[in-house]
Formats: C-alpha cells, structure tokens, sequence
C-alpha cells in the first residue's frame, strides 16, 4: 500500500505508555461482550484475558518511548484511518447519511474504553459505547508471526474491519443486534454474532475498493487483505489452538466466509449487497 507521505488523520489518541486501571465492565449489550468475543478472534483462552484485565499502569506514567518501527507504525494507522474517513463520509453522503468519523486509541498492555478495561491480548477492538478504535500495535507482529498474514495491507484489512463495525453503529445494525444476547442461548447468538462480523468484512472490502480507485493499493495488496482474513476464520484459529473445530462455537465465520465476504464487498463497492443477516448458507 503507497500510504508513506500522505494525509494521517487528526482522530488519533494517543494513550500509550498510560496503563488502563480497573477492572473489565461486564454489562449487558454488544458494548460489553464484544472484547470478550474477540478472544476468539486472537484464538485465546478467555480465562487468559480475564486474568488480564486488571491496570498494570502508573497514576504518574513517564512519557511513552517509541520505537522506530512503532512510530512508522502509528504514522501508517493514521493514514488508513484517514483514506476510512474520505471513503465512508462520500458513501454516507451518497446515501444521504452523515458520517461520524471514529477515534483510533493507541495502547500499550491494557486501556480503559467506554466498554470497559480491555489488555492488549484481545488484539485491536472497536467500542460502540464510545465510537472509538483501540489497537496495541504489538498487534502488527503477532499477524505477521501468529496468523502468518504479513504485509501493511494485511494490517490495513484489520483496521477496516473495526471501521466496518462503526458503520454497523452508525446505521443502527449494533442496536438491532445488541437485545438478541438476553433473549437467544449462546449457540443461537453466535449464529448472528458471525453474521455481524462478516459484514463488517464487507465494510472492509467496500473500503479496499475504494482504495484501489484511489490508486494506494500495490500489487499483492488484495492477497495480503485475503490472507488475513482466511488466518482468522474461526476453523482456522480453532484448529491451531485444539486441533478440532466447534461450529456451533464460531463467532467471526470460517476463513472462507470471511474472504468471500471481504472479496464481495471489494467487487461491489457500495453499503448495497452487504446484507449477511438475509443472506442464505
């Protein structure tokens, strides 16, 4: 992806180096069981990130050091933050809609969002509680060494991926799907969790589409996005981590729904044919 000497965006917080402090927020809607599902996303063991989190920051935390690597990093989450606002304020314009440009939090080891304390073990998130991304850029390794998808665009796709869930709050499908959690059992909810999640797959590729046409994306670009996605489909993450997968446990979708989702929303380009909820399989 060309992103080096382009526009970052200004809706960056800089948080890391501060610690979190407290303890997770379990309350009721998607706001508070959307770090929780991630776990599966990352293929953790939710016991790991609820020993995880508790603060392990300072009430007086010296300035954060970056790296080199960290602050090319950052530069590089900017600016795809930044291509997300210029494409989702034009679709939501041609739609007739106004775009909220989210907030992206930079973290190190734990963060306080508006969906509780989350550590850096349930890898990048989005709260619908307070419209704002999180990511600990360890993350980037861990999809290079973990998942096997390196590449920026494969980074790209992941960011996207939790814009695509401030779209979803924007249009008002988190609210529709946040009251199913009372009502249905855990195996039946999670068949509407995974059909969340691949729509936001979707919002990735609409994203991407436009991005081509911006003229950003390199050769192998594509591949990178669709590496990643087929590295955390659910049987994929399952089969690593036990060696047998669980269906009825998926909560993001197979590799293969999660690249077929991205890839169509890369053809289509528009908020249209991204309906996974009426969708058949």
């Amino acid at each position: 992806m060309q992103w080096r000497g382009r526009r970052g965006s200004s809706n960056v917080e800089d948080r890391r180096g501060m610690g979190g402090g407290g303890k997770m927020a379990m309350g009721g809607g998607i706001g508070g069981i959307v770090i929780l599902l991630l776990v599966t996303l990352l293929g953790g063991d939710p016991t790991d990130l609820l020993n995880s989190m508790t603060s392990t920051g300072s009430d007086n935390p010296s300035p954060y050091q970056e790296t080199a690597q960290e602050k090319e990093l950052s530069e590089f989450v900017s600016v795809v933050l930044a291509d997300t606002e210029e494409v989702w304020t034009d679709i939501f314009k041609q739609e007739g809609l106004e775009y909220t440009k989210p907030t992206l939090v930079l973290y190190t080891d734990s963060v306080q969002s508006a969906c509780g304390v989350a550590g850096s073990a349930v890898g990048p998130f989005y709260c619908p509680g307070d419209q704002k991304l999180y990511i600990d850029l360890s993350f980037y390794d861990e999809l290079q060494q973990k998942f096997q998808a390196p590449g920026d665009f494969a980074m790209a796709y992941v960011i996207a991926h939790e814009v695509g869930h401030h779209v979803q709050t924007l249009l008002g499908t988190t609210d529709k799907l946040a009251p199913l959690r009372q009502r249905l059992s855990q195996t039946e909810y999670n068949k509407y969790q995974v059909r969340f999640e691949l729509q936001a797959d979707y919002y990735a590729g609409v994203w991407a589409h436009h991005a081509q046409g911006m003229d950003v994306l390199e050769e192998g670009d594509l591949e990178e996005a669709l590496n990643a996605a087929n590295a955390v489909g659910d049987d994929n993450i399952q089969k690593k981590a036990q060696g047998y997968v669980v269906p009825e446990s998926f909560t993001h979708g197979t590799s293969e729904q999660r690249k077929q989702w991205f890839y169509k929303g890369f053809e289509n380009g528009t908020i249209e044919g991204g309906d996974t909820f009426g969708a058949d399989w």
